[in-house]
């Protein structure tokens, strides 16, 4: 059974509601190690006495708070309880507000939280209150040694909790340039408007975050049983030195064109029952199994053809993703002819 990485109560008014919380991220990122290019061996990490310069066991090492440069208090995990002990323990809701007023800067990490022992009644109270009212709880919660803002939120029959930032943890963005929302400044017309929101309908569906993936992922693990399967075991990669196409071009870009093509493209994808020598419709003869997930095909190390190698443009802050794919389309096409 899962571990609880937290336990205590919800204070509801004078409902008290025992509480597991338990986390709901789960890290997904590839593990590489740290090798000396020299011998590929693993490089390691030492907790060393900056004084002897000789490695701490874990058993030896305390937390203390320097007051003054050279001194400190030490504190132990149960000094860090003992100083307050209500608020180590307990998620206290502080209000309730409209889920629309939290803006999503603030939301931070989600966690699932689940009723102790004799709280299964308290629990679906508040789970089907806050369904009801269509409000979330804003409460505050001591996770290890610091105390976090939080929303508490009904998705089903469990509540989830989803830490806050606080408002000094955010940036104002006063020193980021941005178009204004004004037409003429801005120089969007009505008719462009008008064609995106066409495109937008056009695209629109359901959410269903089963259908999307870490692509990039499939295609880092992908080269790395390709470069397992050639025997390149103990070889150190050196930088790729293919060309990338350039981000744009600074020329002014038709949008509507674009708008208008995507919607007609989109239109004919729709429509389209090409069949491949197998008698397979190309999206079922493509290798991706999972639906909504667009195919990578990994590049050739030495392309043979006269085509360059398509690469992928992330586009750059500022500019829309409309007009960068317009620019690297052109280069594409220059690179191409050439």
């Amino acid at each position: 059974m899962r571990r609880a990485l937290w336990k205590g109560a919800i204070s509801f008014g004078l409902i008290n509601i025992p509480v597991e919380l338990f986390t709901a991220e789960k890290n997904d990122e590839l593990d590489f190690h740290l090798l000396d290019r020299r011998d590929l061996a693993p490089v390691g990490y030492k907790r060393v006495n900056k004084k002897s310069g000789r490695e701490v066991p874990w058993e030896n090492i305390i937390k203390g708070y320097e007051y003054e440069e050279g001194k400190y208090v030490l504190m132990s995990d149960e000094d860090l309880r003992r100083a307050n002990v209500e608020a180590t323990q307990s998620i206290e809701i502080q209000s309730f507000v409209e889920v629309e007023q939290v803006p999503i800067l603030y939301y931070e990490q989600p966690y699932y939280l689940a009723p102790s022992k004799g709280g299964d009644k308290a629990y679906a109270l508040l789970r089907e209150t806050l369904l009801s009212s269509g409000k979330m709880a804003i409460a505050q919660i001591v996770i290890r040694t610091r105390q976090h803002l939080a929303a508490l939120l009904p998705q089903g029959q469990m509540l989830n909790l989803i830490t806050l930032r606080y408002t000094t943890e955010l940036r104002a963005p006063d020193d980021i340039a941005v178009p204004s929302r004004t037409a003429k400044k801005s120089g969007v017309s009505k008719q462009e408007v008008e064609m995106a929101r066409a495109l937008v309908a056009h695209m629109s569906a359901d959410w269903a975050p089963e259908q999307f993936r870490d692509t990039y992922r499939d295609d880092v693990l992908a080269l790395i049983n390709k470069k397992i399967k050639s025997r390149q075991t103990h070889e150190v990669a050196e930088p790729d030195d293919r060309e990338v196409a350039p981000v744009g071009s600074g020329k002014v870009v038709d949008l509507m064109a674009l708008l208008k093509s995507s919607l007609e493209g989109r239109g004919k994808a729709a429509k389209s029952s090409h069949k491949t020598d197998t008698g397979q419709t190309e999206e079922a003869a493509k290798p991706r199994a999972a639906k909504g997930a667009s195919v990578h095909k990994l590049p050739a190390r030495k392309p043979t053809t006269k085509k360059a190698a398509a690469v992928k443009v992330k586009p750059k802050a500022g500019k829309s993703a409309i007009a960068v794919r317009a620019g690297a389309g052109r280069s594409n096409a220059k690179r191409a002819q050439a």
